[in-house]
């Protein structure tokens, strides 16, 4: 498909990887519906985005809450006329062993620290996809739905319920795959490994080495790599129900 003047619906489009896939995307001149919970770092995103010369707009979302999500892919529906793609980016850590022993007291992971993981990682996948898959098929539209997994998705310690969710992600893009080709629609996924961003810059710089040291590339990826990523995705029509590994070569 074409990125120029398509519409994409981004997740987590306020900040992190959402926003730089969103920059990049209006860099080639698609329209983009940014979504987020943090309206200022949406408004950030949009501006950065209309400075492209391109059409965004934001809008306070749950990617969690069914009710929520309807309502926001109908508006979005609605302001823009089309609906040409969905990149699910939105996603939060609960980091937690299942089990820690230590001096004879036992901590368990709690069913909150689990559930509130699936809840956006892996529901809000689920609903986004439906509604906006739904409301493509209504308006005639085809396109690409992009799911971004994980390299934890494979099993990463202390990442029961992220790894859980992610690993669901990557599953969920091969049966959508198959089940809305008919449409005209693709899904296809990207599995990040470690990639610069606000959450690992605020890590120790022993940790950064030592996380480091394990990737046969020696750094870690940059936001704009994952964006490049994405262009690629949505630009080439014959890739679907795969997920693309994008971990400079690390394996957990």
């Amino acid at each position: 498909m074409q990125i120029k003047d398509s519409v994409i619906i981004i997740t987590g489009g306020g900040q992190g990887l959402g926003r730089s896939m969103a920059e990049y995307l209006a860099g080639r001149g698609a329209r983009l519906a940014l979504v987020d919970l943090n309206q200022e770092r949406l408004d950030e995103a949009v501006q950065a985005c209309t400075a492209h010369g391109t059409q965004a707009r934001s809008y306070i979302c749950n990617v969690a809450n069914e009710e929520q999500v309807v309502h926001t892919v109908n508006q979005i529906a609605e302001d823009f006329g089309a609906i040409n793609g969905l990149i699910n980016n939105a996603g939060i850590l609960r980091d937690g062993l299942l089990i820690k022993a230590r001096d004879g007291e036992i901590q368990k992971m709690s069913l909150a620290q689990w559930q509130s993981v699936i809840d956006v990682n892996l529901t809000g996948v689920f609903l986004g996809t439906r509604e906006v898959a739904a409301k493509m098929i209504e308006l005639g539209n085809q396109g690409l739905i992009i799911n971004i997994s994980s390299i934890s998705r494979a099993g990463n310690i202390g990442q029961s319920n992220y790894s859980a969710a992610k690993a669901g992600v990557a599953a969920l893009t091969v049966t959508w795959a198959k089940e809305l080709s008919r449409y005209g629609i693709r899904v296809a996924g990207i599995a990040p490994g470690f990639i610069e961003t606000e959450m690992t810059g605020s890590m120790k710089p022993e940790a950064l080495e030592k996380m480091t040291a394990g990737i046969p590339l020696k750094r870690m990826g940059k936001p704009d790599e994952i964006a490049h990523s994405a262009a690629y995705l949505l630009e080439n029509d014959y890739y679907t129900g795969r997920i693309l590994e994008l971990d400079g070569g690390l394996r957990l």
